[in-house]
């Protein structure tokens, strides 16, 4: 989301804050340190609105509204926290766990998980909603990585983190609604692909444990993301 350098004021959470105009508001919230629950978000990413988790309440506004490709307007008051906002996301976290096979305790990434952070932040420590996922093959045919369909939460960091890092259109989203699944290479094993440089950028931003570093045991395991902003800097020059 492009910005000026035109500086407007707006409200957030009740406190007067100040942002270049066309920022995000979750980008906004940040400088300010206030905490907007996210999971497709990464610095040094291109923001797409996928997870929902980010929704905030705008005064004079029906509908929530994702602050990660929301831009800041002059006057604008922001709501990061009611009810309504912790009830909406204790629901998205309840349907991904619910779409997926997220068993902590046998996850290489038990304590590196974005999902298992927000589920402790938010308070879900059990699913209401019936378990909808079908249980699907783990694709362990690259001979560094494994790719594990069954916790992926389709946040797209993967699909933009090798096109917008690596420069590749390799990973791709395939079906709709519960039927959506991640694919490489229009559906084929991803030792198979002929486009994959096995850079590991995909790995490395993937917020669960369905990219893994098959070199990297499970004490161990963990994605590194915060030379992201460093790399899509430098891309830029």
């Amino acid at each position: 989301m492009n910005t000026s350098d035109r500086v407007i004021t707006l409200q957030i959470d009740g406190q007067d804050v100040s942002a270049p105009e066309g920022q995000t508001i979750l980008k906004t919230a940040a400088d300010y340190h206030i905490q907007i629950p996210t999971l497709c978000h990464l610095d040094g990413l291109k923001d797409v609105g996928a997870c929902r988790l980010c929704l905030v309440e705008l005064n004079g506004w029906s509908d929530l509204v994702p602050a990660c490709v929301t831009a800041c307007r002059s006057g604008m008051e922001v709501c990061t926290e009611s009810e309504t906002l912790r009830e909406n996301r204790k629901m998205i976290v309840e349907l991904l766990l619910a779409e997926g096979n997220h068993v902590c305790s046998v996850c290489s990434m038990n304590g590196q998980c974005e999902l298992q952070r927000l589920a402790q932040r938010l308070g879900v420590d059990h699913v209401e909603v019936p378990y909808r996922y079908h249980r699907q093959p783990v694709d362990a045919s690259h001979p560094r990585f494994i790719f594990d369909p069954n916790r992926c939460v389709l946040c797209t960091r993967c699909i933009r983190a090798c096109e917008q890092l690596e420069g590749g259109h390799n990973w791709g989203i395939m079906g709709r609604g519960i039927n959506a699944r991640l694919v490489i290479d229009f559906n084929r094993p991803w030792g198979q692909s002929n486009g994959c440089t096995s850079c590991g950028k995909c790995v490395r931003v993937c917020p669960t444990g369905a990219l893994i570093d098959r070199e990297v045991s499970a004490e161990k395991q963990g994605h590194e993301r915060e030379y992201l902003p460093f790399l899509a800097t430098s891309d830029k020059r």
